[in-house]
Protein backbone atom coordinates (compact mmCIF):
# COMPACT_ATOMS: atom_id res chain seq x y z
CA UNK A 1 0.00 0.00 0.00
CA UNK A 2 1.43 3.61 -1.22
CA UNK A 3 2.02 6.27 1.27
CA UNK A 4 -0.41 8.52 -0.06
CA UNK A 5 -3.03 5.65 1.01
CA UNK A 6 -2.19 4.83 3.73
CA UNK A 7 -2.39 8.88 4.44
CA UNK A 8 -6.33 8.75 3.10
CA UNK A 9 -6.60 5.84 5.41
CA UNK A 10 -5.89 7.51 8.35
CA UNK A 11 -7.42 10.95 7.74
CA UNK A 12 -10.91 9.05 6.93
CA UNK A 13 -10.51 7.77 10.32
CA UNK A 14 -10.55 11.06 12.11
CA UNK A 15 -13.21 13.33 12.87
CA UNK A 16 -13.82 16.17 10.09
CA UNK A 17 -12.61 19.22 11.59
CA UNK A 18 -9.27 17.43 12.13
CA UNK A 19 -8.86 17.12 8.60
CA UNK A 20 -9.95 20.35 7.68
CA UNK A 21 -6.88 21.63 10.05
CA UNK A 22 -4.72 19.16 7.55
CA UNK A 23 -6.38 21.05 4.06
CA UNK A 24 -5.82 24.34 6.06
CA UNK A 25 -2.24 23.55 6.20
CA UNK A 26 -0.82 22.01 2.80
CA UNK A 27 -0.39 24.01 -0.32
CA UNK A 28 -3.50 24.37 -2.42
CA UNK A 29 -2.64 22.01 -5.03
CA UNK A 30 -2.27 19.35 -2.54
CA UNK A 31 -5.12 20.43 -0.71
CA UNK A 32 -7.10 20.04 -3.53
CA UNK A 33 -5.57 16.89 -4.47
CA UNK A 34 -6.45 15.45 -1.15
CA UNK A 35 -10.61 16.73 -1.67
CA UNK A 36 -10.71 14.53 -4.87
CA UNK A 37 -9.71 11.31 -2.83
CA UNK A 38 -11.66 12.26 0.06
CA UNK A 39 -14.86 12.88 -2.75
CA UNK A 40 -14.15 9.85 -4.41
CA UNK A 41 -15.02 8.39 -0.74
CA UNK A 42 -17.75 10.73 0.24
CA UNK A 43 -16.35 12.40 2.82
CA UNK A 44 -14.91 15.77 1.42
CA UNK A 45 -18.32 17.72 2.41
CA UNK A 46 -17.78 17.70 5.96
CA UNK A 47 -14.30 18.61 6.28
CA UNK A 48 -14.92 21.65 4.04
CA UNK A 49 -17.87 22.73 5.68
CA UNK A 50 -15.42 22.79 9.01
CA UNK A 51 -13.07 25.05 7.41
CA UNK A 52 -13.29 28.89 7.07
CA UNK A 53 -15.52 29.66 3.61
CA UNK A 54 -12.92 32.29 2.49
CA UNK A 55 -10.32 28.34 2.25
CA UNK A 56 -13.03 26.28 1.37
CA UNK A 57 -14.32 28.15 -1.55
CA UNK A 58 -10.63 28.58 -2.95
CA UNK A 59 -10.52 24.72 -2.88
CA UNK A 60 -13.96 24.02 -4.68
CA UNK A 61 -13.13 26.91 -7.24
CA UNK A 62 -10.11 24.62 -8.19
CA UNK A 63 -12.40 21.23 -8.66
CA UNK A 64 -14.28 20.22 -11.65
CA UNK A 65 -17.53 21.37 -11.48
CA UNK A 66 -19.84 18.02 -11.73
CA UNK A 67 -17.26 17.28 -8.39
CA UNK A 68 -17.50 20.54 -6.61
CA UNK A 69 -21.57 20.78 -7.42
CA UNK A 70 -21.80 17.10 -6.09
CA UNK A 71 -20.28 17.84 -3.02
CA UNK A 72 -22.21 20.79 -2.40
CA UNK A 73 -25.43 18.56 -2.41
CA UNK A 74 -23.93 16.04 0.47
CA UNK A 75 -22.84 19.62 2.36
CA UNK A 76 -25.51 20.86 5.32
CA UNK A 77 -27.11 23.96 3.49
CA UNK A 78 -26.14 26.53 5.80
CA UNK A 79 -22.21 25.33 5.12
CA UNK A 80 -22.79 25.13 1.37
CA UNK A 81 -24.16 28.90 1.20
CA UNK A 82 -21.46 29.87 3.31
CA UNK A 83 -18.84 28.39 0.80
CA UNK A 84 -20.97 29.75 -2.16
CA UNK A 85 -21.42 33.30 -0.86
CA UNK A 86 -17.31 33.31 -1.31
CA UNK A 87 -17.58 32.61 -5.41
CA UNK A 88 -18.27 34.97 -7.96
CA UNK A 89 -21.73 34.94 -9.37
CA UNK A 90 -21.19 33.27 -12.35
CA UNK A 91 -19.50 30.26 -10.17
CA UNK A 92 -22.74 30.58 -8.30
CA UNK A 93 -25.32 30.05 -10.95
CA UNK A 94 -23.27 27.16 -12.54
CA UNK A 95 -22.77 25.16 -9.16
CA UNK A 96 -26.31 26.09 -8.66
CA UNK A 97 -27.72 24.77 -12.41
CA UNK A 98 -25.65 21.38 -12.27
CA UNK A 99 -27.85 20.26 -8.26
CA UNK A 100 -30.68 18.80 -8.08
CA UNK A 101 -34.17 20.54 -8.41
CA UNK A 102 -34.73 20.52 -4.87
CA UNK A 103 -31.13 20.95 -3.39
CA UNK A 104 -31.01 24.12 -5.89
CA UNK A 105 -33.67 25.60 -4.71
CA UNK A 106 -32.93 25.06 -1.10
CA UNK A 107 -29.89 27.27 -1.47
CA UNK A 108 -31.29 29.61 -3.54
CA UNK A 109 -33.74 30.34 -0.52
CA UNK A 110 -31.05 30.72 1.54
CA UNK A 111 -28.84 32.60 -0.23
CA UNK A 112 -31.50 34.98 -0.12
CA UNK A 113 -31.60 35.81 3.19
CA UNK A 114 -29.33 38.69 3.98
CA UNK A 115 -25.79 37.20 5.81
CA UNK A 116 -25.98 39.11 9.02
CA UNK A 117 -29.65 37.85 9.55
CA UNK A 118 -31.19 34.67 11.03
CA UNK A 119 -32.03 33.78 7.95
CA UNK A 120 -28.40 33.79 6.31
CA UNK A 121 -27.31 31.53 9.49
CA UNK A 122 -29.94 29.12 9.96
CA UNK A 123 -30.46 25.89 8.40
CA UNK A 124 -33.96 24.55 6.80
CA UNK A 125 -32.87 20.53 7.76
CA UNK A 126 -35.35 19.92 10.09
CA UNK A 127 -38.59 17.51 10.59
CA UNK A 128 -41.28 19.09 11.96
CA UNK A 129 -43.81 16.50 14.30
CA UNK A 130 -47.45 17.40 14.62
CA UNK A 131 -48.54 17.40 18.25
CA UNK A 132 -51.30 14.49 17.34
CA UNK A 133 -48.72 11.88 16.88
CA UNK A 134 -47.79 9.87 19.90
CA UNK A 135 -44.01 9.49 20.83
CA UNK A 136 -43.42 5.80 19.08
CA UNK A 137 -44.81 7.85 15.97
CA UNK A 138 -42.79 10.50 16.24
CA UNK A 139 -39.94 8.57 17.13
CA UNK A 140 -40.23 6.88 14.02
CA UNK A 141 -40.73 9.58 11.77
CA UNK A 142 -37.48 11.17 13.14
CA UNK A 143 -35.91 7.66 12.31
CA UNK A 144 -36.94 7.96 8.81
CA UNK A 145 -36.01 11.16 8.40
CA UNK A 146 -33.19 11.32 10.47
CA UNK A 147 -30.65 13.18 7.39
CA UNK A 148 -32.76 16.03 7.01
CA UNK A 149 -32.40 16.45 11.30
CA UNK A 150 -30.05 19.68 11.41
CA UNK A 151 -30.00 18.78 15.24
CA UNK A 152 -30.24 16.01 17.87
CA UNK A 153 -31.23 17.69 20.49
CA UNK A 154 -34.77 19.18 19.93
CA UNK A 155 -37.90 18.23 17.32
CA UNK A 156 -40.28 20.97 16.59
CA UNK A 157 -44.08 20.92 16.59
CA UNK A 158 -45.94 22.78 13.72
CA UNK A 159 -49.49 22.97 12.83
CA UNK A 160 -51.42 22.05 9.77
CA UNK A 161 -50.09 25.92 8.32
CA UNK A 162 -46.69 24.89 9.50
CA UNK A 163 -46.30 27.69 12.63
CA UNK A 164 -44.55 26.83 14.99
CA UNK A 165 -46.58 25.34 18.40
CA UNK A 166 -43.67 24.37 20.71
CA UNK A 167 -40.34 22.88 21.32
CA UNK A 168 -40.05 19.22 21.87
CA UNK A 169 -36.73 17.54 24.06
CA UNK A 170 -35.73 14.37 22.69
CA UNK A 171 -34.25 13.20 25.84
CA UNK A 172 -38.22 13.41 26.78
CA UNK A 173 -39.29 11.46 23.85
CA UNK A 174 -36.79 8.70 24.58
CA UNK A 175 -38.02 8.40 28.02
CA UNK A 176 -41.59 9.02 27.64
CA UNK A 177 -43.71 6.20 27.29
CA UNK A 178 -44.71 4.98 23.61
CA UNK A 179 -48.48 5.85 23.06
CA UNK A 180 -47.83 9.39 25.51
CA UNK A 181 -49.19 12.28 23.47
CA UNK A 182 -46.60 15.00 22.14
CA UNK A 183 -49.12 17.83 23.68
CA UNK A 184 -47.60 16.15 27.33
CA UNK A 185 -44.40 16.99 26.37
CA UNK A 186 -44.33 19.88 23.81
CA UNK A 187 -43.09 23.55 25.86
CA UNK A 188 -45.02 25.78 24.10
CA UNK A 189 -43.52 29.26 25.11
CA UNK A 190 -40.56 28.10 23.10
CA UNK A 191 -37.72 30.82 22.54
CA UNK A 192 -37.69 31.48 18.68
CA UNK A 193 -35.74 33.89 16.33
CA UNK A 194 -37.50 35.91 13.51
CA UNK A 195 -35.46 35.29 9.98
CA UNK A 196 -34.62 38.88 9.80
CA UNK A 197 -32.89 38.95 13.36
CA UNK A 198 -29.68 40.18 13.28
CA UNK A 199 -26.98 37.99 13.86
CA UNK A 200 -25.45 39.76 16.29
CA UNK A 201 -28.56 39.69 18.45
CA UNK A 202 -29.11 36.07 17.97
CA UNK A 203 -25.46 34.96 19.19
CA UNK A 204 -26.91 37.26 22.71
CA UNK A 205 -30.43 34.89 22.66
CA UNK A 206 -27.97 31.74 23.03
CA UNK A 207 -25.74 33.47 25.64
CA UNK A 208 -28.84 34.35 27.61
CA UNK A 209 -30.53 31.35 27.24
CA UNK A 210 -27.43 28.36 26.64
CA UNK A 211 -29.34 26.02 24.14
CA UNK A 212 -27.89 24.12 21.84
CA UNK A 213 -30.18 24.98 18.77
CA UNK A 214 -33.06 27.68 18.21
CA UNK A 215 -36.05 27.82 15.84
CA UNK A 216 -35.67 30.38 13.30
CA UNK A 217 -39.50 32.08 12.53
CA UNK A 218 -41.15 33.81 9.89
CA UNK A 219 -43.56 36.88 10.51
CA UNK A 220 -46.46 34.98 10.74
CA UNK A 221 -44.75 32.28 12.72
CA UNK A 222 -44.21 29.82 10.59
CA UNK A 223 -41.32 27.28 11.02
CA UNK A 224 -38.62 28.19 8.31
CA UNK A 225 -35.06 26.62 10.27
CA UNK A 226 -33.22 25.90 12.82
CA UNK A 227 -29.91 27.51 13.99
CA UNK A 228 -27.47 25.45 16.17
CA UNK A 229 -24.90 26.50 18.56
CA UNK A 230 -21.87 25.79 16.54
CA UNK A 231 -22.77 28.32 14.08
CA UNK A 232 -23.43 31.15 16.77
CA UNK A 233 -19.55 30.38 17.77
CA UNK A 234 -18.28 30.76 14.28
CA UNK A 235 -20.44 34.58 14.44
CA UNK A 236 -18.91 35.25 18.09
CA UNK A 237 -15.27 34.68 16.85
CA UNK A 238 -16.09 36.85 13.48
CA UNK A 239 -17.74 39.62 15.57
CA UNK A 240 -14.96 39.40 18.15
CA UNK A 241 -12.07 39.30 15.43
CA UNK A 242 -13.74 42.59 13.69
CA UNK A 243 -13.85 44.28 16.93
CA UNK A 244 -10.01 43.46 17.61
CA UNK A 245 -9.31 44.76 13.85
CA UNK A 246 -11.31 47.40 14.13
CA UNK A 247 -9.62 49.11 16.65
CA UNK A 248 -6.50 48.36 15.58
CA UNK A 249 -7.59 49.81 12.04
CA UNK A 250 -6.84 46.00 10.30
CA UNK A 251 -9.36 45.57 7.21
CA UNK A 252 -11.36 41.85 8.13
CA UNK A 253 -10.04 40.39 5.16
CA UNK A 254 -6.33 40.51 6.13
CA UNK A 255 -5.15 37.54 8.00
CA UNK A 256 -1.71 35.94 9.04
CA UNK A 257 -1.87 33.98 5.45
CA UNK A 258 -2.61 37.08 3.56
CA UNK A 259 0.37 37.95 1.02
CA UNK A 260 1.99 40.92 1.52
CA UNK A 261 1.25 43.09 -1.68
CA UNK A 262 -2.56 42.33 -0.73
CA UNK A 263 -1.82 43.28 2.66
CA UNK A 264 -0.48 46.56 1.18
CA UNK A 265 -3.35 47.48 -0.27
CA UNK A 266 -5.71 46.40 2.66
CA UNK A 267 -3.46 48.95 4.57
CA UNK A 268 -2.99 51.54 3.39
CA UNK A 269 -5.46 53.21 3.28
CA UNK A 270 -6.00 53.13 7.09
CA UNK A 271 -2.56 54.27 7.33
CA UNK A 272 -3.40 57.69 4.52
CA UNK A 273 -6.56 58.06 7.14
CA UNK A 274 -4.24 57.92 10.17
CA UNK A 275 -2.04 60.23 7.95
CA UNK A 276 -4.52 63.02 7.51
CA UNK A 277 -5.63 62.88 11.62
CA UNK A 278 -1.64 63.40 12.57
CA UNK A 279 -1.77 66.36 10.44
CA UNK A 280 -4.48 67.65 12.22
CA UNK A 281 -2.54 67.39 15.14
CA UNK A 282 0.94 68.45 13.53
CA UNK A 283 -1.04 72.55 12.79
CA UNK A 284 -1.76 72.68 15.82
CA UNK A 285 1.97 72.53 17.06
CA UNK A 286 3.01 74.23 14.05
CA UNK A 287 0.64 77.40 15.49
CA UNK A 288 3.03 77.39 18.44
CA UNK A 289 6.48 77.21 16.95
CA UNK A 290 7.40 80.07 18.66
CA UNK A 291 5.93 78.78 22.37
CA UNK A 292 7.95 75.66 22.46
CA UNK A 293 11.16 77.63 21.01
CA UNK A 294 11.07 79.95 23.77
CA UNK A 295 10.07 76.26 26.45
CA UNK A 296 11.76 73.85 25.22
CA UNK A 297 9.95 71.36 27.89
CA UNK A 298 6.68 71.74 26.46
CA UNK A 299 7.83 69.44 23.37
CA UNK A 300 8.97 66.75 25.79
CA UNK A 301 5.95 67.39 27.55
CA UNK A 302 3.26 67.58 24.61
CA UNK A 303 4.18 63.58 24.34
CA UNK A 304 3.15 62.34 27.02
CA UNK A 305 -0.21 64.31 27.61
CA UNK A 306 -1.26 63.94 24.44
CA UNK A 307 -0.41 59.52 24.38
CA UNK A 308 -1.93 59.66 28.08
CA UNK A 309 -4.95 61.55 26.95
CA UNK A 310 -4.94 58.49 24.36
CA UNK A 311 -4.42 55.52 26.68
CA UNK A 312 -7.19 57.19 28.71
CA UNK A 313 -10.08 57.32 25.81
CA UNK A 314 -8.59 53.81 24.67
CA UNK A 315 -10.06 52.48 27.69
CA UNK A 316 -13.75 53.98 27.51
CA UNK A 317 -13.66 53.16 23.96
CA UNK A 318 -12.72 49.65 24.33
CA UNK A 319 -15.53 49.62 26.89
CA UNK A 320 -18.10 51.37 25.10
CA UNK A 321 -17.84 49.57 21.83
CA UNK A 322 -17.53 45.73 24.26
CA UNK A 323 -21.37 46.98 25.63
CA UNK A 324 -22.44 47.80 22.19
CA UNK A 325 -21.53 45.08 20.72
CA UNK A 326 -23.27 42.74 23.32
CA UNK A 327 -26.29 44.54 23.61
CA UNK A 328 -25.71 46.09 27.08
CA UNK A 329 -26.08 50.02 26.03
CA UNK A 330 -29.62 51.01 25.91
CA UNK A 331 -30.91 54.13 24.05
CA UNK A 332 -31.23 55.85 27.13
CA UNK A 333 -27.72 54.99 28.83
CA UNK A 334 -25.57 57.50 26.65
CA UNK A 335 -26.28 60.10 29.67
CA UNK A 336 -25.24 58.20 32.61
CA UNK A 337 -22.15 56.54 30.69
CA UNK A 338 -21.16 60.49 29.88
CA UNK A 339 -21.50 61.68 33.24
CA UNK A 340 -19.67 58.73 34.67
CA UNK A 341 -16.86 59.02 32.41
CA UNK A 342 -16.72 62.93 32.98
CA UNK A 343 -16.08 62.34 36.60
CA UNK A 344 -13.67 58.99 36.10
CA UNK A 345 -11.92 61.83 33.91
CA UNK A 346 -11.65 64.24 36.40
CA UNK A 347 -10.42 61.59 39.08
CA UNK A 348 -7.72 60.52 36.41
CA UNK A 349 -6.84 64.06 35.96
CA UNK A 350 -6.08 65.13 39.08
CA UNK A 351 -4.03 61.87 39.95
CA UNK A 352 -2.06 61.59 36.77
CA UNK A 353 -1.95 65.69 36.30
CA UNK A 354 -0.85 65.75 39.83
CA UNK A 355 2.19 63.47 39.17
CA UNK A 356 2.79 64.96 36.04
CA UNK A 357 2.91 68.64 37.21
CA UNK A 358 5.28 67.24 40.39
CA UNK A 359 8.13 65.83 37.68
CA UNK A 360 8.03 68.85 35.70
CA UNK A 361 8.57 70.99 38.85
CA UNK A 362 11.50 69.20 40.32
CA UNK A 363 12.70 68.67 36.58
CA UNK A 364 12.86 72.38 35.35
CA UNK A 365 12.55 74.13 38.76
CA UNK A 366 9.69 75.95 37.18
CA UNK A 367 6.41 76.16 39.04
CA UNK A 368 4.18 77.60 36.41
CA UNK A 369 5.19 75.18 33.98
CA UNK A 370 4.04 72.31 36.60
CA UNK A 371 1.30 73.93 36.63
CA UNK A 372 0.77 73.85 32.98
CA UNK A 373 1.36 70.73 32.41
CA UNK A 374 -1.03 69.35 35.66
CA UNK A 375 -3.97 71.14 34.30
CA UNK A 376 -3.23 70.44 30.62
CA UNK A 377 -3.44 66.58 31.38
CA UNK A 378 -6.37 66.95 33.61
CA UNK A 379 -8.53 68.41 30.65
CA UNK A 380 -6.88 66.52 28.41
CA UNK A 381 -8.35 63.47 30.43
CA UNK A 382 -11.63 65.02 30.92
CA UNK A 383 -12.36 65.03 27.37
CA UNK A 384 -10.09 61.70 26.19
CA UNK A 385 -13.51 59.88 28.90
CA UNK A 386 -16.09 62.23 27.32
CA UNK A 387 -15.40 61.45 23.25
CA UNK A 388 -14.73 57.66 24.71
CA UNK A 389 -18.21 57.66 24.85
CA UNK A 390 -19.12 59.94 22.55
CA UNK A 391 -17.71 58.91 19.33
CA UNK A 392 -18.89 55.25 19.47
CA UNK A 393 -22.56 56.09 20.40
CA UNK A 394 -22.11 58.88 17.40
CA UNK A 395 -20.45 55.43 15.32
CA UNK A 396 -23.49 53.05 16.00
CA UNK A 397 -26.71 55.92 15.60
CA UNK A 398 -24.84 56.45 12.12
CA UNK A 399 -25.11 52.69 11.25
CA UNK A 400 -21.78 51.62 11.37
CA UNK A 401 -19.47 49.97 13.44
CA UNK A 402 -18.14 52.14 16.21
CA UNK A 403 -14.97 49.15 16.93
CA UNK A 404 -14.16 50.49 12.70
CA UNK A 405 -13.48 54.28 13.35
CA UNK A 406 -13.99 55.08 16.97
CA UNK A 407 -9.94 54.99 17.93
CA UNK A 408 -8.91 56.79 14.91
CA UNK A 409 -11.37 59.54 15.91
CA UNK A 410 -10.54 59.45 19.14
CA UNK A 411 -6.87 59.59 18.98
CA UNK A 412 -6.89 62.88 16.63
CA UNK A 413 -9.47 64.32 19.14
CA UNK A 414 -6.92 63.62 22.40
CA UNK A 415 -3.79 64.85 19.38
CA UNK A 416 -5.27 67.50 19.49
CA UNK A 417 -6.68 68.75 22.68
CA UNK A 418 -3.73 67.80 24.61
CA UNK A 419 -1.34 69.81 22.42
CA UNK A 420 -3.31 72.68 21.93
CA UNK A 421 -4.52 72.95 25.96
CA UNK A 422 -0.89 72.70 26.81
CA UNK A 423 0.36 75.76 24.75
CA UNK A 424 -2.92 77.67 25.20
CA UNK A 425 -2.11 77.07 29.28
CA UNK A 426 1.49 77.67 28.93
CA UNK A 427 0.78 80.55 26.87
CA UNK A 428 -1.26 81.99 29.38
CA UNK A 429 0.53 81.19 32.75
CA UNK A 430 4.01 82.16 31.34
CA UNK A 431 4.92 85.69 30.81
CA UNK A 432 6.69 86.42 27.39
CA UNK A 433 5.91 83.04 26.05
Amino acid sequence: MDERKVVLRELLAQDPADVAEVLADLSQEQATDLIHDLFLRHAAAEPLGEMDPDESAELVAKLDRAEASEILSRMDPDDAVDLLLELPDETQTELLSRLSRKDAEVLAELLAYPADTAGGLMSPEIVPLSLSSSVQQAIDTLRRRQEEAETVYYAYAVDDEGRLQGVLSLRDMALAAPGKSLSDLVVRDAVKVLVTEDVEEVARTFDKYDYFALPVVDEEDRLLGVITVDDVIDVIREEATEDIYGLAGVPIEEGIDTGWWRSLRLRLPWLYVRLLTALAAAVVVGLFEATIARVAALAVLMGVIAGQGGSAGMQTVTIITRGIALGEIAPRQGGRLLLKELFLGAANGVLIGATIGLITYFWKGEFLIGVAAFLAMLLNLIVAGVFGVVIPLAVRRMGRDPALASGIFLTTVTDVVGFGLLFLIAKWLLPGV
